[in-house]
């Protein structure tokens, strides 16, 4: 009985990681800014990714490989939101048509 829980859960895992995954390839492709598909791209990567190491995680039991998927989320988790502001800050620096594509907040 533990092993069908232990299949559903990696199932379900599994198939929401890709559902998230196909979406921010669906947001990449669709969107027209800039902005918005590094947004798309860096959501989809750190939930997704999350996800189907979840999935692994699940499928592999209590071993030694759950330590080095934890450390990859982590790592995704470390890089991703980095990788993504540092692309936003070079369109800001580099578009000339970004103050009347974007809109900015004055604080």
């Amino acid at each position: 009985m533990a092993e069908w829980l232990r299949l559903i859960l990696f199932a379900l895992l599994l198939i929401a990681g890709l559902i998230i995954q196909l979406t921010a390839v669906l947001g990449v492709n669709r969107f027209h800014y800039v902005l918005n598909r590094v947004h798309a791209a860096g959501m989809g990567d750190t939930l997704g990714l999350m996800l189907l190491c979840l999935a692994a995680i699940v499928y592999a039991g209590a071993d030694w490989i759950v330590l080095k998927i934890v450390l990859i989320v982590a790592f995704f988790w470390l890089t991703s939101p980095v990788c993504s502001h540092l692309l936003g800050r070079l369109v800001q620096e580099t578009d000339e048509k970004f103050s009347s594509e974007a809109k900015l907040w004055k604080s």
